[in-house]
């Protein structure tokens, strides 16, 4: 009996034990949603500022490039301290400032009398978003393997971006890496959101930073293809 009533407690206690990392995740992704949301109101907020005050930070590619990952690192290291509130700021600068840049590149196609554009490229990312979303949180395929390559091809994209950038000025070369990026950011969410479904991320501020990212460069891929096919 005693042997028995044991095997009951160690259950309970496995059962405990289980509900809390389900409540904890639980909590994770409505945190997640909840700073992802946010984020989308300060870029707006910073696009908003930049399209009509035009405002905007006058530095080379390069240069804020480094900015972001400079601040991307310092979320995580505030993260790692548990200072949440400090990384909270910098979720936040990051998510303004980047919106300042895309806020200026909207106003560019605006005046150039493609405005549709960027309806059709935020349109197509709400849907893409929405259904591929969708799609992770029902289906039961594992995505672990995803995350060696899809950083590789992330590193490529930068590397191409930053090589035609400076040497290449290839508009051919520009549509092929957006569209290659529109599939990368893509394949992305759907990593992203299986992770932190399964309670991979520890800190839903990385977890909506990363989000966040995917869902900006899906934009701005879109953004640049739907440019080109009008052209």
């Amino acid at each position: 009996m005693s042997l028995y009533d044991r095997r009951n407690y160690a259950d309970g206690y496995e059962l405990s034990d289980a509900s809390l990392e389900q409540g904890r995740i639980s909590q994770t992704i409505k945190q997640t949603y909840a700073l992802l949301t946010a984020s989308m109101i300060a870029a707006a907020a910073g696009a908003f500022v930049a399209m009509s005050f035009g405002v905007s930070l006058a530095i080379h590619p390069f240069l804020y490039l480094v900015l972001l990952m400079g601040l991307i690192f310092g979320m995580q290291a505030a993260v790692n301290r548990g200072a949440n509130t400090i990384a909270l700021v910098l979720l936040f600068a990051f998510t303004f400032i980047t919106g300042l840049t895309l806020g200026k590149l909207i106003a560019i196609y605006i005046a150039a009398g493609a405005g549709d554009v960027v309806t059709h490229a935020f349109v197509a990312t709400a849907i893409t978003f929405g259904a591929l979303t969708v799609y992770a949180m029902n289906t039961k395929t594992n995505f672990d393997s995803w995350g060696k390559p899809l950083l590789v091809s992330l590193v490529a994209i930068i590397v191409l971006s930053l090589l035609n950038y400076f040497f290449f000025k290839s508009t051919v070369l520009d549509i092929a890496i957006s569209a290659f990026s529109a599939l990368i950011f893509s394949m992305y969410i759907i990593y992203d959101t299986k992770n932190i479904i399964n309670g991979t991320y520890t800190s839903p501020i990385m977890a909506a930073v990363d989000m966040y990212l995917n869902i900006y460069n899906l934009f701005l891929s879109l953004l640049r293809i739907f440019g080109a096919s009008r052209d």
